[in-house]
């Protein structure tokens, strides 16, 4: 069988394994259901050709290649003449109708035409021709993939039946190198500079694929196959989604000055090892400095737990209640490594293959980041920024207003946040930087607690704190953004005591 053939004797590795998983996925369906139980929603797009063909090559080894009495295979073996649902639609493009039809011509598709919304036309369906699962074209990144898995019920208050996702786990890359591999017929609106193709009123050619000619007015597109950037495949479009916003939180990474007048942070620490004792957090306490020195005041520092769950609780709360959430450790090749998951699961959304970021892996641990075997290329999907700079080996991770550094040092982070701060997009606005005052006495808290007390009343905006080397010494501090309140509030301390009870001290 040429599907089949083209696969496994191509050299593309990543495509051999998608393959050998989608395959299995179609003959585990055939397994389980009767083949005039099953249906085929094809609706002329590039995922449903690909999902065809896969069905081609399933149905084909479900059957253990038969052949027929003269050598030869017979049609039905060949082309999988599965029950096919269609729904046409006045608003599709031209194109797709006439490559449907010509395609379940070509194929002995059972072609069932359908000209209601999908819902009521699948209702109406299933009642008239029972039907146990329909395969479906989605893959991680569609906006209704969200939950799925390869095999999934029908959401509720749809007629039941099973959902089987056999290319789930496919990325855009993975469609085309498959569609050229095989060398089967596409739509040719992908020639046009489509990449992912809706209605003819929200749909146009991805503008990252035009090509400047002079000559052309209209100007000309490049293939839909020479995207390099899967995560952009749905820039044609023109209808666009707006999130809902919460009016306490930052959304989608996009922040703005609280009543304050700066901006919050919190940060997020994950390490069992710090839990036991047997390592020290410095990473934070250095972090707390840098976003003090432009401005900003840190609001929370947690360490939790190696855990999905712990990490996931700790950024939803965060999330909400500051501009950006600063996440360390977890991150890496290692089971404890949860952080990512952490993430995607306080959003909400699933861990999907980052073809981008892959690269950047294999680049970086060569022959080690191959295939199905490369779990630290799933990111949190469709709210993943990459903030890509020429001095760092990886990108950092961006989702919505959460940032996981991968620092596992002082020095690193020290290149890592100098790298966020020179981004043309960054998220670090600079404000003026906070000022301090500290000043060292050794009387005892008891003696000064009244005095402070008057002085933070009477300096609402200069934030004082005393830090106890003991209870006979301490260390008070004066911090804020007018550095003559500073002044005048230190002074009025010194003031208030004999002379030489209060030193002052450099904190770094």
């Amino acid at each position: 069988m040429e599907i089949d053939r083209a696969v496994r004797e191509g050299s593309d590795r990543r495509l051999q394994t998608k393959y050998r998983n989608a395959v299995y996925v179609i003959q585990r369906a055939f397994a389980l259901y009767e083949f005039e139980q099953v249906a085929f929603s094809f609706n002329g797009g590039k995922d449903s050709t690909v999902l065809l063909h896969l069905l081609r090559a399933g149905y084909y080894l479900h059957k253990g290649k038969p052949e027929c009495s003269n050598g030869s295979l017979s049609d039905s073996v060949l082309n999988c003449p599965i029950r096919t649902i269609y729904f046409e639609s006045p608003c599709a493009f031209p194109e797709i109708n006439s490559f449907t039809y010509e395609t379940a011509t070509v194929y002995g598709l059972q072609l069932e035409t359908i000209h209601s919304d999908f819902k009521s036309g699948l209702e109406a369906l299933l009642k008239e021709k029972p039907t146990k699962a329909i395969f479906l074209g989605t893959r991680i990144g569609d906006p209704n993939a969200v939950g799925q898995e390869q095999f999934s019920p029908s959401s509720i208050g749809w007629p039941p039946f099973m959902r089987v996702n056999p290319i789930l786990d496919w990325s855009y890359r993975d469609v085309w190198a498959f569609i050229l591999t095989c060398k089967v017929q596409y739509c040719s609106l992908y020639d046009q500079g489509y990449t992912s193709i809706g209605s003819i009123y929200d749909t146009v050619p991805n503008a990252l694929l035009s090509i400047a000619d002079s000559l052309n007015a209209e100007g000309t597109f490049k293939p839909a196959y020479m995207l390099s950037d899967g995560r952009l495949e749905r820039a044609g479009r023109t209808k666009k989604m707006h999130l809902k916003c919460n009016s306490t939180s930052p959304n989608n990474g996009v922040i703005s000055v609280t009543s304050s007048g700066f901006f919050t942070a919190s940060i997020v620490v994950v390490g069992d090892e710090i839990l036991f004792g047997t390592a020290e957090d410095k990473l934070s306490a250095a972090l707390c400095k840098k976003l003090y020195g432009i401005g900003w005041q840190v609001t929370h520092v947690a360490v939790v737990q190696n855990e999905i769950d712990s990490v996931a609780e700790e950024v939803e709360r965060r999330k909400f209640t500051n501009d950006l959430v600063f996440l360390f450790g977890g991150f890496g090749p290692m089971q404890s490594d949860v952080s990512l998951a952490g993430v995607a699961k306080a959003f909400g959304v699933r861990l999907a293959p980052d073809e981008e970021f892959e690269e950047y892996l294999r680049h970086l641990i060569g022959k080690h980041c191959t295939g199905d075997r490369n779990e630290m290329a799933l990111l949190p999907e469709g709210i993943t920024e990459l903030l890509q700079h020429e001095k760092l080996p990886l990108p950092l991770i961006k989702c919505q207003n959460v940032i996981i550094l991968a620092a596992t040092n002082v020095c690193e982070l020290e290149t890592q946040w100098d790298c966020l701060l020179e981004l043309p997009n960054t998220p670090l606005v600079q404000l003026a930087p906070f000022v301090s005052k500290h000043l060292s006495s050794m009387l005892s808290d008891v003696e000064i607690a009244q005095t402070i007390s008057k002085l933070c009343l009477e300096f609402p905006d200069v934030y004082i704190g005393c830090q106890r080397k003991s209870r006979v010494q301490s260390l008070i501090s004066f911090v804020g953004k007018d550095n003559t309140r500073i002044e005048l509030a230190a002074g009025r301390l010194c003031n208030s005591f004999p002379e030489g009870a209060f030193s002052e001290v450099n904190c770094g």
